[in-house]
């Protein structure tokens, strides 16, 4: 399972810096439901990590997508960590809770 990374040029290069390597550009809406639709299709990310400010520029309908989406589980990065919290996501993607 990979990691996934999608934002603009400055939210991915520290992911990049890590040696994450699965990472997209997405400075405007068509690329990033372009890169987000690729990653949700590709069987190798397991974790598909976004801007929470990003979160708010796709359609809801793709939104409603990620946030219910369990492989891959998607996590948004920012001032908003978005409806679920990472232990809801872990617990929902896991089966299990790993903080009991």
């Amino acid at each position: 399972m990979e990691v996934a990374v999608i934002g603009n040029s400055e939210f991915i290069l520290g992911f990049r810096l890590v040696g994450i390597r699965k990472t997209y550009s997405a400075d405007n809406n068509e690329k990033l439901i372009e890169y987000i639709t690729s990653a949700l299709h590709d069987a190798s990310v397991g974790i598909l990590v976004l801007n929470s400010s990003d979160m708010e520029r796709i359609p809801h309908r793709l939104r409603a997508t990620l946030e219910n989406s369990v492989k891959p589980t998607v996590i948004a990065i920012g001032a908003e960590e978005g409806r679920l919290s990472m232990r809801d996501r872990i617990k929902r993607s896991v089966g299990v809770d790993l903080w009991k």
